[in-house]
């Protein structure tokens, strides 16, 4: 073939290629139009920027919620960021959420230790413009955009069904973090459970650990102290789990604890039978679809309800509750929750990278 013949089978190819992409661009530009009129694509700007923030970073917890609140970043085009503080201290997670709004962030998922004290931050960054919701915590009389959880109450009431159950009959201790909102919930729906449905079962001790291992470790040696025919220690998260299992293990290991939330060494206790379960909240959906709403919060524009929000000039975009989902985690199942394994079927480094 002569090399003039080549150019010019080249230049033709390229003619059909461009006139394929007019071809395919005229099609999707028609598929965004509904009922005549331009519907915006469901993609950010690549410099929007929405935020997570907690309390205490470090709790495994939050890992998979940001894994997938940074994968439904990606999808949606834009960027994600990971924030908050080491420290259990409702005034410094305020500070790091002050520290982000100043960003002017496209939104901010936050998981508030203390309902109240967040009222005023939260309604401000709303007022200015930015999208709030909060995740597993709530801050009910704030003007946030919606709460994405796994419902505490129904957390507490499945762990008094699936212990009572269990056990039958005997005393129960329950440990507590007392001003974090969501475990407040989770252990006074608890024991209103197992106060209403399982009147052979009791629970006769409760102590303050404030997610403090040392301080668990401690409490549950003297609640056993005081009380010797005790079978069950229940607890809100991971931290004061193991404290607690630790003082069980000293005096004879027959007592049965039962979590909330998971770390490594949680699971590996649930499968030594250490540790009788955990209730766990699923945390990449709250993650996922917080992420997606607080996009839709932003970009308000993609939906046209029938509503009155433009009379009201409010935000259409109100979901006062999402519901996550929850599971019970056993020997039968622990195994699907490890953190190294999960990043692993991901194909990602995790939160870090």
């Amino acid at each position: 073939m002569k090399k003039g013949t080549k150019i010019i089978l080249v230049l033709m190819c390229l003619v059909l290629v461009i006139a394929c992409i007019a071809v395919v661009g005229t099609a999707a530009e028609k598929a965004r139009l509904v009922r005549g009129k331009p519907v915006p694509m469901f993609r950010g700007n690549a410099n929007e920027i929405y935020y997570m923030n907690v309390m205490v970073s470090g709790v495994e917890y939050w890992f998979p919620v940001y894994e997938m609140f940074k994968q439904c970043a990606w999808e949606l085009g834009v960027k994600s960021a990971y924030t908050g503080t080491t420290e259990y201290d409702v005034t410094k997670q305020i500070a790091s959420f002050e520290q982000v709004l100043v960003k002017k962030p496209a939104g901010i998922m936050v998981h508030p230790m203390n309902a109240d004290a967040f009222v005023e931050p939260i309604n401000r960054a709303i007022d200015s413009g930015v999208p709030i919701i909060t995740f597993a915590a709530d801050s009910p009389n704030s003007k946030r955009r919606m709460f994405i959880t796994s419902d505490n109450k129904n957390e507490g009431n499945v762990a008094a069904d699936a212990i009572c159950k269990d056990i039958g009959e005997g005393e129960i201790a329950c440990l507590e973090n007392p001003g974090q909102s969501n475990h407040d919930l989770y252990i006074k729906s608890f024991i209103a459970r197992v106060e209403s449905k399982w009147p052979k079962c009791k629970v006769v001790a409760r102590a303050a650990t404030n997610q403090d291992t040392a301080k668990a470790y401690a409490s549950v040696l003297a609640i056993i102290q005081a009380h010797p025919d005790l079978k069950v220690v229940i607890t809100p998260e991971a931290p004061s789990a193991q404290g607690a299992a630790q003082a069980i293990k000293e005096k004879g290991g027959k007592i049965k604890l039962l979590t909330r939330d998971l770390n490594i060494s949680i699971l590996d206790m649930i499968k030594a039978g250490t540790l009788w379960g955990a209730i766990n909240p699923d945390q990449g959906i709250q993650g996922y679809f917080g992420m997606l709403s607080l996009f839709v919060s932003k970009h308000s524009e993609l939906i046209d309800p029938m509503s009155d929000y433009k009379i009201k000039k409010v935000n259409p975009v109100q979901l006062p509750f999402i519901d996550n989902g929850m599971t019970v985690v056993t020997k039968e199942n622990a195994d699907a929750f490890y953190w190294d394994k999960y990043l692993k079927r991901q194909g990602t480094k995790g939160i870090n990278e």
